[in-house]
């Protein structure tokens, strides 16, 4: 089958689109950094998950399930950070639901604005609480 230049000039067009949204989402990652996360962290996580994130805050003895200790992500997913499984984790993973998990969503809280953030390799609409916090617990990873 021959190409027509129709089926290039689409091809060319899908390829520009996708490079502009990757370049969009390596850019978007500036406006948010590592520190607003450790701010979003403190204000909203620490609680359970305990300032150092190793899951001793003063609640986390109260819980039916006892939260994980987050700097160990990526010695626990063969050292690698598993941004894609952390984010829809904290967002409200639909295969957890409410009465599954103790933690609870953030994702509706944060549905009014998004930004592009490369997440292993895929460009995902993010609201940038929630990608500033990625960011900031994959910079805690203990190895």
């Amino acid at each position: 089958m021959r190409a027509t230049p129709a089926i290039m000039a689409c091809s060319g067009l899908a390829f520009a689109m996708v490079a502009s949204c990757t370049e969009q989402a390596r850019n978007d990652r500036t406006m948010v950094s590592s520190g607003d996360g450790a701010a979003i962290f403190a204000a909203n996580c620490t609680a359970c998950h305990g300032a150092d994130a190793r899951g001793s805050g003063p609640a986390a003895s109260g819980l039916s399930v006892q939260p994980p200790d987050l700097t160990t992500l990526s010695e626990r997913n063969g050292g690698s950070f598993p941004q894609a499984r952390a984010l829809s984790y904290i967002y409200g993973d639909p295969y957890d639901s409410h009465l599954a998990r103790v933690m609870p969503q953030f994702g509706d809280a944060m549905e009014d604005e998004l930004m592009l953030v490369e997440i292993e390799g895929v460009v995902t609409p993010t609201p940038p609480e929630l990608a500033a916090l990625l960011f900031y617990l994959e910079d805690i990873q203990r190895l």
